[in-house]
């Protein structure tokens, strides 16, 4: 009762704010959502994220759905990491990035970089995710019901040059695995952010403004 409960209040709050949970149009496309954890680049939960949902403008929503039905006709499915992030979330990625004894998280997410580099191209005080229809995802190979994530040469916000999606050291595999995920999500209008090979954004459903109501 009280997961149904959680899940009929986020529907409420998405309702109400012009956001869609993915899941009313995939109830089972496959959800990551990093924030709402301790596996991300902070090293704990993230301020704003009250359940692990994927919101979207509905018209991105819809979008991503129909990226979802043509990769499954080919074997493959989506990962969802980030969609909708509120503006308190982002304002807790500066404070992070401005405490420099933190840095637990190095190794895995900024290994080539001193942490005083993060803020600018990589941590930035105003995201597009905060305006909706902006999402951070993968690619999965599946046969049956089972899937595997495909190489992308990187993890989820690897702050490095290696996750350029077009880095020149990556493997040819790599590469076309990267090239796989661009061209599905060009299909629907997406558009890539290049320093960031997981980032995609459709721009005619992005709104003007940027909102912070929380994801519950």
């Amino acid at each position: 009762m009280a997961a149904l409960a959680t899940l009929m209040a986020t529907r409420a709050v998405a309702s109400s704010t012009g956001l869609t949970d993915i899941r009313r149009l995939v109830p089972d496309i496959a959800e990551d959502i990093r924030y709402a954890g301790s596996d991300n680049f902070t090293g704990a939960p993230v301020d704003g994220y009250r359940v692990p949902a994927c919101l979207l403008r509905t018209g991105a929503a819809k979008a991503l759905a129909a990226v979802e039905a043509d990769l499954r006709r080919e074997g493959y499915r989506l990962k969802l990491w980030d969609c909708y992030r509120p503006a308190r979330a982002v304002a807790a990625f500066v404070r992070w990035a401005g405490d420099l004894g933190d840095t637990r998280t190095k190794a895995a997410h900024y290994p080539s970089l001193d942490k005083r580099q993060l803020l600018g191209e990589y941590i930035a005080p105003v995201s597009g995710h905060s305006k909706g229809a902006t999402v951070d995802l993968t690619l999965m190979r599946c046969e049956a019901r089972h899937c595997v994530p495909l190489d992308m040469g990187t993890d989820f916000d690897f702050f490095d040059p290696r996750a350029h999606t077009d880095d020149p050291g990556i493997t040819a595999e790599q590469r076309a695995n990267r090239q796989r995920l661009l061209k599905a999500m060009a299909a629907q209008g997406f558009v890539n952010y290049a320093p960031e090979w997981w980032h995609y954004t459709l721009p005619g459903a992005a709104s003007a403004a940027v909102m912070d109501v929380p994801v519950e």
